[in-house]
């Protein structure tokens, strides 16, 4: 039976809000670790023209950087800064999740089409944060929108619940490890925007929808 987290809409703000100081703090150390991971990728690469791009060593080097780049890219949409105003194209939403997707058991599909906001965008990847717990072993997530609700839904094998980590997202005052900082994330952000989140832990299927 899905579960739902009502929100109000936010107050006029005067001063940064706890919200604002994390997205500040996640927009930042993304943006310090952006320039060292390009300066390694670039001394990779002369290392591939210099005839050293073979060895396993270089392979995993390039490897490990492609996916810390993709991560780092992902965090800082999932955890940054998002002004009202912001949109993102979907041709680098759709880049983002694919370079973030690459190699891992869980395939994502998304379904729309044009530019949308960066602050929709934002809550979006901090639910596939969410659902990544509850699929270990892989699965296939279809994200959509129809009138102005978004839907993410993850169908898999078998799916790995944990009750009280999802009661975060209805307001809970469960615990949270920093692996799990997304759940405490999501709710909040989703009372920021005026949005309800609905969410749904099956045996072979999970659901998010805001």
């Amino acid at each position: 039976m899905p579960h739902d987290a009502f929100v109000t809409a936010p107050l006029a703000e005067t001063a940064p809000t706890e919200a604002d100081l994390v997205a500040l703090v996640g927009s930042r150390l993304c943006h310090d670790l952006i320039s060292p991971l390009g300066a390694i990728g670039n001394g990779v690469e002369l290392l591939a023209m210099s005839g050293l791009g073979d060895s396993p060593e270089v392979q995993l080097i390039s490897e490990s950087v492609a996916a810390a780049n993709a991560r780092i890219k992902f965090f800082r949409i999932a955890f940054g800064q998002a002004s009202v105003d912001q949109r993102i194209g979907s041709s680098e939403i759709l880049g983002v999740i694919d370079e973030v997707s690459r190699g891992g058991r869980v395939k994502y599909h998304w379904l729309e089409v044009g530019d949308q906001s960066r602050r929709v965008v934002k809550l979006i990847f901090l639910a596939i944060l969410c659902l990544e717990p509850a699929l270990p072993w892989g699965g296939e997530v279809v994200i959509s929108e129809e009138d102005g609700e978004w839907r993410l839904v993850a169908q898999a094998k078998r799916t790995k619940p944990d009750p009280e980590l999802w009661s975060r997202l209805s307001g809970s005052l469960a615990t949270v490890t920093p692996a799990q900082v997304q759940f405490l994330l999501l709710p909040r952000e989703a009372s920021h925007q005026g949005r309800r989140i609905v969410w749904d832990v099956a045996e072979t299927s999970v659901e998010i929808r805001f």
